[in-house]
């Protein structure tokens, strides 16, 4: 049985309905879904984390894999046919991401952390947010998103859709889009296509205070058609003035412009 038929028959026998408040739209294209475990190269002893399950059609790729698999579900409904995949490598916990406690768990012992996760846009950063925050220290996470948050978050400087968002995340990850998926792969069918993206963990890039340095962030994209001199009004125009010459840039120039290693200069020449 294919997955879409598959899908179809777990929603009816269930009697489970998309849940709108959750933004559910459940993937049952098979080719998708196999092209998005086999972007993930993982060892023995490494430990994937699924996030929003579903219906368990990727879960179920996962565990074949033969790697532990620890799965995080809000939806309640789809417990009893979640709870049928009885693998020795699955354990799937019931709980909001938002609200799960990583510090009740080991991550220590495995050699390395992959994140696999379809999530809303309302919630996507909020959870990437939190795992860069968590004791996790992966390696990478792999997310099916709206097409148009995939291209906010791997945008380039320069790039229409490249803003505060673009920076922070480009500050911990390497950002590459693998896949566009048509609206048409998921049912209920969105109202817009999506994208899976592969977001791989680096060490480039270190400020002495990141909190700091990512409200500065900010404050440069305050009014996104304003130049930088109106942006950091308040600050000490003239620093600014002379780090922006050595990257090519001015007063005029705006933060769209500015790679994240350039932010980083005028904060470390401001602060």
């Amino acid at each position: 049985m294919n997955v879409y038929d598959e899908t179809n028959q777990i929603l009816k026998t269930y009697k489970i309905q998309a849940n709108k408040s959750l933004g559910q739209n459940f993937l049952q294209d098979d080719n998708i879904l196999n092209k998005i475990v086999a972007s993930v190269f993982v060892g023995n002893n490494d430990l994937i984390i699924e996030i929003g399950p579903g219906q368990g059609a990727l879960t179920k790729k996962l565990v074949d894999i033969g790697c532990d698999v620890l799965a995080f579900e809000i939806d309640l409904r789809v417990k009893e046919y979640l709870d049928k995949i009885n693998c020795s490598n699955l354990k799937v916990v019931y709980q909001d991401i938002l609200q799960v406690d990583f510090k009740e768990y080991d991550f220590s012992k495995y050699d390395n952390v992959h994140i696999i996760a379809n999530i809303p846009y309302y919630i996507t950063t909020p959870i990437i947010e939190k795992i860069i925050n968590s004791n996790i220290n992966e390696v990478d996470m792999t997310l099916m998103v709206q097409k148009e948050v995939a291209d906010r978050f791997s945008a380039k400087p320069g790039s229409q859709e490249y803003g505060s968002v673009s920076v922070y995340l480009n500050y911990f990850y390497d950002i590459s889009t693998l896949i566009n998926v048509s609206r048409y792969a998921f049912f209920p069918v969105p109202n817009v296509d999506s994208a899976v993206i592969k977001l791989v963990r680096h060490n480039k890039y270190q400020v002495n205070n990141e909190e700091k340095f990512f409200k500065f962030v900010k404050q440069c994209f305050l009014y996104k058609r304003k130049n930088i001199r109106n942006n950091l009004k308040g600050y000490d125009l003239e620093k600014v003035s002379i780090v922006l010459k050595n990257y090519g840039h001015d007063l005029s120039s705006r933060a769209e412009e500015f790679s994240v290693i350039e932010f980083i200069d005028l904060y470390n020449s401001l602060f």
